[in-house]
């Protein structure tokens, strides 16, 4: 087996064994074969409004101040966050459609920067629904050698 990534190994036991649920297998049978798809189609949807929510925030960057000391520093932090994240989950896809563990491995670091970047903006949601994708990405990924 390859190199664990990083922080692969001391979150495994949490989204596997230790686990709260287990995804039944047809499930996770399921997301290995469609994620890829689901993945590009979703890639194709969000890359217009992450580029147009730029063009807007370069517009509104130099009154950025008036909504308060920070704004556009924490404005600028999460969609590099974004940004990171979109490139990553783009460079995930061949290895997603091939089954192989670098397909894997980008998805996670793509999940770990989404949920960084919902911790910096406050999104409760956003780290409750990025904790459910780390917890189904651990259970497949044995699927991806």
């Amino acid at each position: 087996m390859a190199q664990p990534a990083v922080l692969e190994s001391e979150l495994a036991p949490y989204f596997t064994t230790k686990a709260p649920f287990q995804f039944p297998i047809n499930f996770r049978e399921g997301f290995v074969k469609y994620w890829p798809i689901v993945s590009l189609v979703l890639l194709l949807i969000s890359l217009p409004a992450i580029l147009a929510f730029l063009g807007i925030g370069a517009a509104f960057m130099p009154v950025s101040f008036l909504g308060g000391l920070g704004t556009g520093f924490f404005y600028t932090v999460i969609m590099v966050f974004s940004l990171i994240g979109v490139v990553l989950r783009a460079l995930a896809l061949p290895g997603l459609f091939n089954r192989t563990r670098s397909g894997w491995v980008l998805s996670y670091y793509a999940e770990l920067i989404s949920i960084l970047g919902s911790l910096l903006s406050i999104s409760i949601i956003g780290v409750l629904f990025g904790l459910l994708f780390l917890l189904l990405l651990f259970q497949v990924r044995d699927y991806y050698r």
